[in-house]
């Protein structure tokens, strides 16, 4: 009977042990992810600057009349007949309403965030301006300063996609676009001939050439980058350009009729 029970003993021994009751082991705890590095500050002392012209050459077009009679308020709003912002050719020869932006080239950097709002307007049943540019995440105030009604309905292809009504002289609409897109066309679904384009981008460097086709990129990192300049009926076009410290270039585009 005694051997039994020293049987008995062992056996419960045993079976702690083969349960954890020896010993226990210290658990690998899982090692937090690594903080991404800070992002390194601009050296504007060292900043360089692309300037140029957008030029175009070939026959010069000719702007299409816009019928406004099927709204009143909207005819009224102009002495003279609108004319269509598809292609304006300035008098030295250079192209109006020209997106150009860095399209490549930039360092992997966290450029600090735009303060400003930049502002569209619905006036004299026309989008002002006809074009424009924003950094992602930026605020767009919408304004209708006409006296009819609106519907602001941009169509991008990787943003979100809204489309409401605006009052006649309505309240301000704050909008944003998280995304780089280049570019957005913007419609009224009430008037047709109404449009407007936005270039989204990540970062600070773009323009939209006005009266004298001119634009500036300024505070680039020195590198090498492409330029590109994006033009709603005629495409667009690119070029590299290097650019060393401190250093101005100019780069210049030309688009043919």
């Amino acid at each position: 009977m005694k051997k039994f029970w020293i049987s008995l003993g062992v056996a419960a021994a045993l079976m702690l042990n083969g349960c954890g009751g020896g010993e226990k082991k210290e658990e690998k705890k899982a090692e937090a992810p690594a903080a991404a590095p800070a992002a390194a500050p601009v050296d504007d002392a060292n900043a360089a600057t692309v300037t140029g012209k957008v030029a175009f050459s070939g026959a010069k077009p000719t702007a299409k009349t816009i019928s406004m009679e099927a709204t009143p308020a909207c005819a009224r709003a102009h002495s003279t007949p609108q004319k269509s912002e598809e292609a304006v050719v300035n008098d030295n020869g250079t192209l109006r309403y020209t997106f150009v932006w860095v399209k490549a080239g930039l360092p992997d950097r966290q450029w600090p965030a735009a303060s400003n709002t930049v502002a569209l307007d619905q006036s004299g049943c026309m989008y002002r301006p006809h074009m424009l540019g924003v950094r992602a995440g930026q605020d767009i105030e919408v304004t209708n300063s006409d006296p009819t009604n609106h519907n602001i309905h941009p169509l991008p292809k990787v943003n979100r996609e809204w489309n409401e009504s605006q009052p006649p002289k309505g309240d301000k609409k704050i909008k944003q676009f998280a995304r780089e897109e280049v570019m957005i066309p913007v419609k009224c679904n009430v008037h047709p001939w109404m449009k407007s384009y936005i270039g989204v981008v990540n970062h600070p460097f773009f323009a939209v050439t006005g009266e004298d086709g001119a634009f500036t990129l300024k505070g680039l990192p020195p590198g090498e980058y492409t330029i590109e300049a994006w033009h709603e009926k005629y495409g667009a076009m690119e070029q590299k350009v290097k650019v060393e410290a401190k250093e101005s270039k100019a780069v210049d585009f030309e688009f043919k009729g």
